[in-house]
């Protein structure tokens, strides 16, 4: 009998324990794996990280980044982190402050 092996990528939720991460990567380590190209397809686009990675290219620190938003460097620091979950309204304003446009897809 023949044993079917799906040629699809593994779901974090369905690795062995020992193997699951605990905790979130640090922004570090997770902006080199994603140049090397060596990210996991279910850690390749966090929210927060990818507006943290969008702001420093833009060479903004979160205070410059808060004024043109018209927020605290305190909510962009929030916004930047691993387990955010920014609206769609705010990651456009987020693009706009930037001098980029917003592009999704589904």
């Amino acid at each position: 009998m023949k044993t079917y092996v799906s040629p699809l990528p593994r779901r974090p939720e369905r690795l062995p324990a020992r193997l699951r991460r605990r905790r979130p990567r640090s922004y570090l380590e997770w902006k080199t794996l994603r140049r090397w190209g060596s990210l996991p397809p279910w850690e390749e686009s966090p929210a927060g990280y990818l507006l943290r990675s969008a702001r420093e290219e833009a060479g903004l620190t979160q205070q410059e980044m808060g004024d043109r938003l018209n927020c605290s460097q305190q909510a962009i620091a929030q916004a930047e982190r691993w387990d955010s979950n920014p609206t769609v309204k705010f990651v456009r304003e987020w693009a706009e402050a930037l001098g980029s446009e917003l592009e999704l897809s589904i």
